[in-house]
């Protein structure tokens, strides 16, 4: 049995202003996108896609993360609370994001710049979908630092005991790794190997929708559901009923675009 380290939510304190690790790894995460999206621009491999069109993508693909996921989070998982206390929902730092709402904006914000630079929107959507995963293993690495979003109860020898309120003393999945290791690094390998070569036009942004679809449904079963959630429908969680959609987008879209060949 492990003990999870309760790391000091906070990074770095300099009097009043305090950088908490999560919103690091935030940082981190669209640092090494933007970073890996010049890398492929300099070898050739982004189509029409310039640095300069990578920069506006950063600038508003990190207002869409940060809008659609609170927003997300707000209507998904805990609508009534915030109809109840509609200021609350603009308390980022009290934390709740959700990634299917941030995935949203995302989409709105690639929309919004292959309007404005004459790009079609699934090369635009094409050229992120291998540089995302990284960014969000960084996520899930602020999710294990803070100790929330912990995995259900379990026996395994690696199973660990979490000090967030509502954890208990019992071990459990240590799940934020888990889905480090599926959606973020084994996603972006796949579509890193799967892009090294020309594709076809929305076969990319299909094959991320599966893959991150399918790894987050599976990392569902060991993921303790939200405590004012629980289970729904068919012993499902929210975020495997939010995940369902996306492969089965994924699966008629990589289905047209070999269809188009």
């Amino acid at each position: 049995m492990l003990v999870h380290p309760n790391f000091d939510p906070i990074a770095i304190s300099l009097g009043p202003l305090a950088i908490r690790w999560y919103g690091l790894m935030y940082l981190i995460g669209f640092a090494v996108a933007y970073f890996l999206g010049r890398y492929r621009i300099r070898q050739g491999r982004s189509g029409r896609m310039t640095v300069q069109i990578l920069d506006d993508l950063l600038f508003f693909g990190v207002l869409g993360v940060v809008l659609g996921g609170r927003l997300g989070y707000v209507l998904f998982y805990k609508p009534g609370y915030y109809l109840e206390h509609p200021l609350e929902a603009f308390a980022i730092w009290h934390g709740g994001m959700a990634f299917h709402g941030g995935f949203l904006g995302v989409l709105l914000a690639m929309w919004y710049l292959s309007r404005k630079h004459a790009l079609r929107w699934l090369e635009t959507a094409d050229f992120l979908a291998p540089l995302a995963p990284l960014a969000l293993a960084a996520g899930r690495l602020g999710n294990f630092i803070n100790g929330e979003l912990y995995g259900r109860v379990t026996d395994a020898a690696w199973g660990m005991v979490f000090a967030s309120p509502g954890a208990g003393p019992l071990p459990r999945h240590p799940s934020q790794l888990y889905q480090f290791a599926l959606e973020g690094v084994a996603l972006f390998a796949i579509l890193w190997l799967y892009t090294a070569r020309p594709r076809p036009v929305g076969a990319a942004s299909a094959l991320f929708l599966i893959g991150y679809g399918a790894f987050r449904f599976a990392a569902e079963f060991f993921r303790e559901p939200d405590d004012f959630l629980g289970f729904l429908a068919l012993g499902l969680s929210m975020g495997q009923w939010l995940s369902l959609p996306m492969v089965v987008a994924g699966a008629f879209l990589i289905a047209w675009a070999y269809r188009r060949v």
